[in-house]
């Protein structure tokens, strides 16, 4: 049985490591489970450190990666950027209802991500946040990952890092820089913080049109921006918002643009025009809403060699890069046919992991079989 405790914040029990965690109990059989995050200060690895599998990513696709690297026995180790597990689903969209993951009719961000956190701690992987992963290095049997706090030790590497560091694309306009996280915002973590607030939402993708009817019914008033009439969502969220449009609970501009933030100190008006007639029109607004999407970057991965179009990691059907033993999942990979989806970052991760496991220890069989047979499941 797997508890889920909630937050902790470790400055409160002595550990000086500047974020919050999300901090989890697993007990199995006769055994408890810790989760545990490591940080700076710790010496040179030594050889008892090397991992057989680390997986750099902690969303969605790393955390299933890490869950079967776990069931397939080897010692795992996942290393993320950010202060917690869960990838932009946990630190931009907690509140957003996922549709199309197989088992749930519709199911909270923030609720995968513990139910996925829940799933790869069973086997205790190590769990290192707040890590930023620098440069690669070639030793012997192994590879040797250099970050900004430590160096680890792996025989096999799966990339699960999404589209890489996220920045989003800013607006191109006056106060947007000025009053960023006073008034512009680009992600909605709590949305009851947008209650009585007027709000203006800048986009057409799916990330606009989700908080538009995450907001809708929460803010004092609600305002849509779009540069065109097209859109690039779902059509079953474009048909929630076009009935909210009708049924007059959404302000809808499209053909407009920002063309300035005001304020004093924080947000509280915008200036729109219409880029058919150039026309301005100034609303009141406490906050604005930036959905542009965000500026994939690999960062230094980039530098490793591997082979990269277009700011993804190029695979095979084994989910291999050109790099024996390095293996890549997920929003960061491209392949013929490849589709963005948690769903197949699910399967990505299936796959590179038991091809790593194979790499790892060639005597290893690549097809698992079915989890129900295995022993690592069955109680004692």
């Amino acid at each position: 049985m797997l508890a889920f405790r909630d937050r902790l914040d470790l400055s409160r029990s002595g550990c000086h490591a500047p974020w919050t965690l999300f901090a989890f109990q697993a007990r199995t059989r006769s055994c408890t489970l810790v989760f545990r995050a490591v940080r700076s200060g710790f010496p040179e690895p030594m050889a008892d450190d090397i991992r057989d599998i680390t997986i750099i990513g902690g969303g969605p696709t790393g955390l299933f990666a890490a869950f079967y690297a776990g069931m397939r026995g080897t010692s795992c180790r996942v290393v993320d950027s950010l202060p917690e597990l869960g990838g932009q689903l946990a630190a931009l969209y907690p509140e957003k209802y996922i549709h199309d993951v197989g088992g749930f009719p519709k199911v909270l961000a923030k609720d995968l991500v513990k139910g996925l956190v829940e799933q790869a701690l069973q086997f205790d992987p190590d769990i290192v946040l707040d890590e930023q992963v620098r440069e690669l290095e070639h030793a012997d049997d192994h590879f040797v990952l250099h970050c900004a706090h430590g160096s680890y030790r792996t025989r096999a590497i799966v990339i699960a890092g999404g589209k890489g560091a996220f920045e989003p694309m800013p607006l191109k306009c006056a106060g947007y820089d000025e009053f960023m996280h006073r008034g512009v915002e680009y992600a909605v973590r709590d949305p009851d913080a947008f209650r009585g607030q007027k709000v203006v939402i800048v986009g057409g993708g799916d990330t606009a049109l989700d908080f538009v009817i995450m907001l809708k019914d929460v803010a004092e008033s609600l305002t849509l921006v779009h540069r065109r009439d097209g859109w690039r969502a779902h059509a079953a969220t474009v048909t929630l918002m076009e009935e909210a449009v009708e049924a007059g609970e959404i302000d809808l501009r499209t053909f407009h643009e920002v063309r300035e933030i005001h304020g004093n100190g924080a947000v509280d008006r915008i200036t729109i025009f219409d880029n058919r007639t150039d026309a301005e029109v100034t609303l009141d607004c406490d906050t604005v809403l930036s959905c542009l999407g965000f500026k994939p970057d690999l960062g230094p991965i980039k530098s490793w060699g591997l082979s990269v179009e277009k700011n993804r990691i190029l695979v095979d059907p084994l989910m291999a890069t050109n790099i024996p033993g390095i293996y890549a999942a997920g929003d960061v990979v491209d392949y013929t046919g490849k589709l963005d989806l948690i769903a197949t970052g699910f399967s990505e991760a299936a796959i590179a992991v038991n091809n790593a496991v194979h790499h790892v220890d060639p005597t290893a069989r690549v097809n698992p079989g079915h989890s129900t047979n295995m022993k690592v499941f069955k109680e004692e």
